[in-house]
């Protein structure tokens, strides 16, 4: 394919912002070549400043779980945008997108929305360290909550050790207050919950994580998770900015039957605009300011446009619950036939598939956490994802991020694909 035109916009780009994008992953540092800019999108498919037409496999990175442009989310944009963009007031929509969302997530009473996952996940932990009143948490290697300080912590010297921050601008003295374990091991936890008795306010994690991958939680890790934390009088801290209103209606914890004491969600709930937002029991949000004590504010929380999509985004979701039974069918035989095709080549290779979330590891070892992820062959994966991209594929530019699928894709674009990865196939041995 060509890219002469995404070529010119990226080298103007890079002259007024940092790297020439405006979130890292897009730059294609992990596969090599320069980003392709996007025109239009619609249904399944993006169309690219090239002409090119590409099948999506990241859909915004979550938030299309019904594709591009869904009309019901266009009309109620295009309605709300003519009454006004923004006023830093209360509206009724507000309440009621909060009202059905608790309706469709468990053990949650009451959600505060804000604008990003980032902001979400911050709340959350300021949240639960005020309700607690203890400044650790623990956090799990290759889960990604944001870019809140909190968050930018790589492993120290030791299983029990303090973290270390891996980003400047980080302070040595936030990154003490957070202690990294190892996902799908609960005896990592456990080391640090020993060593830091009494001092964890919370465990964030993703439950079922889609930033190394999509890696599904064994041997009933998430349960012992729980167990830990009521033992411990710790709160449960779910990152749903994922995999909320997109692995089930309620999420992982409907999904999976495991209850978490703070949700986070972000992307599908705001239809593709902009939000972000964490819910908990009456219990725990009661500490929210204006409520309580722990203060947390946005001018454009609860934006008028980001409601308006997130509202018309759930109620389909809402009314219409085979959607998550289609998405899976679909994913499970996308599953089937990158599978088929690998193995018929004889192509080293993993896959992890969970609802409408899937990912390819060319290792063969099973991946199960952070480090299994990482030993993965990099240099064939550039390879594939140019290799697809040159066959009108889009999928995640980084081994390191789980696919996401869209209701709107049809079976043809599943064969279609499977189809060019055979036609790949060759490549990669």
């Amino acid at each position: 394919m060509i890219y002469k035109r995404s070529s010119q916009l990226f080298n103007e780009a890079k002259q007024y912002i940092p790297g020439g994008v405006n979130s890292p992953v897009r730059a294609f540092n992990a596969v090599g070549g320069e980003p392709i800019y996007i025109k239009k999108a619609k249904g399944a498919y993006l169309y690219d400043e090239d002409g090119n037409t590409l099948i999506d496999y990241i859909a915004s990175w979550g938030p299309m779980i019904l594709g591009h442009a869904h009309q019901p989310v266009v009309d109620a944009l295009i309605d709300k945008t003519k009454l006004g963009t923004s006023f830093g007031i209360p509206t009724e929509i507000e309440t009621k997108i909060a009202q059905l969302a608790v309706e469709m997530v468990p053990n949650i009473d009451k959600i505060r929305f804000v604008n990003s996952g980032t902001e979400a996940c911050m709340s959350a932990v300021r949240l639960a360290r005020g309700f607690t009143k203890k400044d650790k948490i623990i956090k799990f290697a290759g889960c990604y909550h944001g870019h809140s300080d909190s968050f930018l912590i790589q492993a120290g010297s030791g299983a029990v050790t303090f973290g270390a921050p891996n980003s400047p601008g980080v302070t040595k003295g936030t990154a003490k207050d957070t202690l990294l374990a190892n996902y799908n091991d609960i005896d990592s936890v456990k080391s640090l919950v020993k060593a830091n008795e009494d001092e964890i306010a919370c465990i964030i994690i993703e439950p079922v994580p889609g930033n190394m991958g999509c890696i599904l939680p064994q041997n009933d890790f998430l349960e012992q998770l729980r167990e830990l934390c009521d033992t411990h009088s710790i709160l449960l801290v779910f990152d749903e900015v994922m995999t909320g209103f997109r692995l089930a209606p309620g999420g992982v914890q409907e999904l999976l039957g495991v209850k978490a004491d703070i949700v986070t969600f972000g992307k599908v709930v705001g239809g593709g605009l902009p939000v972000g937002a964490f819910a908990a029991r009456q219990e725990i949000m009661a500490h929210l300011a204006p409520e309580g004590p722990v203060y947390q504010a946005g001018t454009l929380s609860g934006n008028p446009l980001a409601m308006a999509a997130g509202l018309a985004m759930l109620t389909e979701l809402n009314s219409k619950p085979e959607i998550f039974d289609e998405l899976a069918q679909k994913t499970a035989y996308l599953h089937e036939g990158i599978a088929k095709v690998l193995t018929n080549h004889e192509i080293t290779h993993q896959i992890n598939r969970c609802g409408s979330m899937i990912s390819v590891h060319f290792t063969d070892e099973p991946v199960v956490d952070f480090e299994s992820a990482a030993k993965g062959n990099n240099s064939k994966f550039k390879t594939y994802f140019h290799g697809m991209l040159d066959r009108g594929i889009y999928l995640p530019p980084s081994a390191f991020e789980s696919y996401f699928l869209n209701n709107a894709l049809s079976y043809a674009d599943l064969d279609h694909t499977i189809e060019a990865l055979d036609d790949l196939a060759p490549d990669l041995k």
